[in-house]
């Protein structure tokens, strides 16, 4: 077989099999006067083709076993399917190297007491591992009398255990010898190149174990200190309170690349921040911790939310130009209830009212950080919090999750979040997450939503500081910029939330069509920003619902008959045909316009709405 063309090996485990078999053809093995003869030894000097390629087949399987193993112990027991009546390898322990010391990590194979699991032993021990562990070279014992002879200190560890023979294998990762791996036989062996060769490309793949777990242990570690510095944020001021939940989901550590903050700020005010790095790894999670307090910092400093997030952007590109994060940031004075908004490619927050009510909170916004260095362009916005109202920041996993989309997960947060006082916000967050994280009907009892990205939520209520306030009403307060047409989009979605119980659609379309012509004829005729103020009061089936829009214009606007091709001029008529009441005020500076609505009755099957 001589001219067969082989194909290359499909990986390095399979690559150094080929060269042991190279190995077992090129040598056959000598006496060896520690090696007593007998059959066992006639037997591992040859064997049938068949059982060579059976035994080679099952070193294969076996070696991409332990190659694969997450756990030391998972390594050593699928390493026990190496046995074959030529290699009977009945014993494995591990042996950890640090601090001048010898410590035994795992076992297989052994009974109680036998393998030393829990035992220091100094690195100048005259033991075989200790040698290994000093001189980085192997150490193979093909008998007990080899064993006694070169160890005569420590022979008697291993003198009653049954075994006849012994190899000890530095595990080396990075060039550094980082354990020992001790595999121990039943019956005397030879060592011979090819078993040698089996046992050091063994090690190879109990070594890359060893190293994947202490990684795995150390991240842990970090992710644990990262959960825990996340609960250090400081009471929030009077007029303020704060409810924080953290799930880790998608990644398998005890923290990911979400984060929120709580940051104390000079004059009383106070931050919160959410975001989300990319990705759920350990770097990520690094990431995640070193823009967390870069953010803590420039706040601290006293910058404003559009450049804490300018500058959080940049320095992010300093870190991983190969990353970017989504944040919220959100500058909160308790006395007025203001909240000065910017957005860094972040989820939307949701406003909860006093009664329940949620809508999404349209801000405008910017590129996540770190994703086009120099476009850093982050507009802020202003959103008053009424006594009794709560703000709800989260990251995009608290929606998603579970196999939801943006909108069906929207949906779940809204039924979660609407229901139930909210006197006590931290039984209003274990309500929410309960609900995203419970499996829904029939599902199986395992299949709770943990199958998506990480989970942040962040709870923001402003409190009532004397009386408490009066719930029973609703109102919307809203700015559209000159700049900012598509905030159009986002008003007239927040109106329709606002009314979602109305007994009539066809009037929150009306109520959505004269708000959007009000703000619109601000953004055409004026230079000015337009502000919608919406209020919703009465019982439930004889509502009233006032709109109006504000802007600094001094020019007021007048009712005219526009001809049937002109563009403009039907705003106020729509307003005289579709409103209960309507009206323009002049104000100290500028104008108001606005119009109400009264909630009729549901309309009864077959009449046509407006008739």
């Amino acid at each position: 077989m001589g001219g067969e063309r082989r194909e290359p090996p499909a990986d390095a485990f399979e690559a150094e099999l080929h060269q042991i078999e190279a190995l077992n053809r090129m040598q056959a093995p000598g006496p060896d006067p520690a090696l007593p003869p007998g059959p066992d030894r006639a037997t591992r000097a040859s064997g049938t083709p068949e059982e060579d390629r059976r035994r080679d087949s099952l070193l294969l399987t076996a070696g991409h076993a332990v190659a694969a193993a997450d756990t030391l112990d998972e390594a050593l027991r699928l390493s026990a399917g190496l046995y074959a009546p030529e290699f009977p390898l009945d014993g494995q322990c591990v042996f950890g190297v640090a601090d001048g010391n010898l410590t035994a990590l795992a076992q297989y194979g052994f009974r109680p007491g036998e393998d030393g699991r829990g035992f220091r032993m100094p690195m100048n021990t005259g033991y075989p591992a200790a040698e290994v562990a000093r001189t980085g070279r192997a150490v193979y014992l093909a008998s007990p009398d080899v064993y006694s002879r070169r160890f005569p200190a420590t022979w008697h560890i291993s003198a009653h255990t049954g075994r006849e023979a012994w190899g000890f294998l530095p595990l080396v990762t990075a060039g550094r010898v980082v354990g020992v791996w001790l595999a121990a036989f039943r019956t005397p062996m030879e060592f011979t190149a090819g078993e040698r060769a089996l046992l050091t490309v063994t090690s190879r793949m109990i070594a890359q174990v060893l190293e994947r777990a202490r990684a795995s242990r150390a991240e842990l570690e970090l992710s644990r200190g990262l959960r825990r510095s996340m609960h250090t944020a400081g009471e929030a001021p009077t007029g303020l309170s704060v409810a924080t939940r953290y799930v880790p989901t998608g990644g398998g550590l005890m923290v990911g690349g979400d984060w929120y903050d709580s940051i104390d700020l000079p004059n009383g005010r106070m931050a919160v921040v959410i975001g989300d790095v990319q990705g759920h790894d350990v770097h990520a999670a690094g990431l995640m911790a070193q823009l967390r307090t870069a953010v803590h910092a420039y706040a601290a400093e006293g910058h404003g939310p559009d450049a804490v997030l300018a500058r959080a952007s940049r320095f992010l590109t300093t870190l991983d130009e190969d990353r970017f994060a989504t944040c919220l940031y959100i500058e909160a004075d308790p006395s007025t209830g203001d909240l000065h908004i910017a957005r860094a490619g972040h989820p939307h927050p949701v406003l909860r009212m006093g009664d329940g009510t949620c809508v999404l909170k349209h801000v405008s916004g910017g590129l996540p950080l770190g994703l086009m260095p120099g476009e850093e362009d982050y507009p802020v916005d202003t959103v008053r919090l009424h006594e009794g109202e709560i703000l709800m920041l989260c990251t995009d996993g608290l929606i998603e999750n579970g196999g939801h989309d943006m909108y069906t997960g929207w949906v779940r947060v809204r039924d979660a979040l609407s229901p139930g006082p909210a006197d006590d916000l931290e039984a209003m967050a274990d309500r929410l997450m309960a609900a995203i994280l419970t499996p829904g009907p029939g599902a199986r009892e395992d299949a709770a939503a943990r199958d998506g990205d990480d989970i942040a939520l962040l709870l923001l209520r402003r409190d009532a500081v004397h009386a408490r306030a009066d719930l029973s009403g609703r109102r919307l307060v809203l700015t559209v910029g000159q700049d900012q047409g598509e905030g159009l989009a986002g008003a007239r979605a927040e109106l329709k939330a606002l009314l979602h119980d109305w007994a009539r659609p066809d009037q929150v379309d009306t109520a959505v069509l004269l708000a959007t012509e009000l703000l619109g004829n601000v953004l055409v005729h004026t230079d000015q920003d337009g502000a919608l103020n919406a209020t919703v009061s009465g019982e439930t089936g004889t509502r009233r619902l006032l709109v109006e829009v504000m802007d600094r214009g001094d020019e007021l606007p007048h009712q005219r008959t526009p001809g049937e091709l002109a563009s403009s001029g039907r705003g106020l008529l729509l307003l005289d045909i579709l409103a209960d009441q309507w009206g323009v005020r002049p104000e100290p500076e500028g104008k108001t316009a606005w119009f109400a609505l009264n909630e009729a009755a549901p309309a009864e099957p077959g009449e046509i709405p407006g008739l």
